[in-house]
């Protein structure tokens, strides 16, 4: 099954969500702002990689962690700890109101996208009623899977490939290939 993915240009946000206009020497295009992205899981999942690169450089605010794991249903520790981040740094962040590093911001990135994933893949099925995609991932991430050879998913997912192989299996599940 082919993947579609609308790039910041063509999609269309609601009011609710003010897109903000970046103009460079080269474009002049609507980008999101890294919180709403990153805490908006089908956004996350649906926007291009350049947007996401920009998105990761301009940082992603160390808020978004304790919203993500809120919205999973699990405790903070439990999420940086999957995403293999420093506890005091995260929090530390948090409360200065600064940006995550690039590294950590893509690791928070990786996680809001696998739940857009997941939650694209169920809207797509055509019955997404009552489904919580964050709860359904964060379960489903500390379950031993025979595809991983018997890992844990959460154990992948303190890396950008672990993030990719992940992402692939929940692809796999959906085309029926999964194994």
């Amino acid at each position: 099954m082919v993947e579609k993915t609308r790039t910041a240009s063509t999609r269309s946000r609601p009011a609710s969500r003010p897109a903000v206009k970046v103009t460079s020497a080269r474009a002049s295009f609507p980008v999101t702002p890294p919180a709403l992205v990153t805490t908006d899981f089908l956004e996350a999942f649906q926007a291009d990689a350049m947007e996401r690169v920009r998105i990761v450089k301009r940082g992603v605010p160390a808020g978004v962690v304790d919203a993500i794991a809120k919205r999973m249903g699990v405790p903070k520790e439990k999420l940086i700890g999957t995403l293999g981040l420093a506890r005091a740094t995260i929090d530390r962040k948090a409360r200065d109101r600064k940006p995550l590093s690039p590294d950590e911001g893509s690791k928070v990135l990786g996680m809001a996208r696998l739940v857009g994933q997941v939650q694209a893949m169920v809207d797509e099925s055509g019955d997404a009623a009552g489904f919580d995609a964050a709860a359904w991932v964060a379960g489903w991430l500390d379950r031993p899977l025979s595809a991983l050879g018997g890992q844990r998913p959460a154990e992948l997912m303190d890396t950008a490939e672990g993030q990719w192989l992940v992402s692939q299996l929940v692809a796999r599940m959906q085309s029926g290939a999964y194994s």
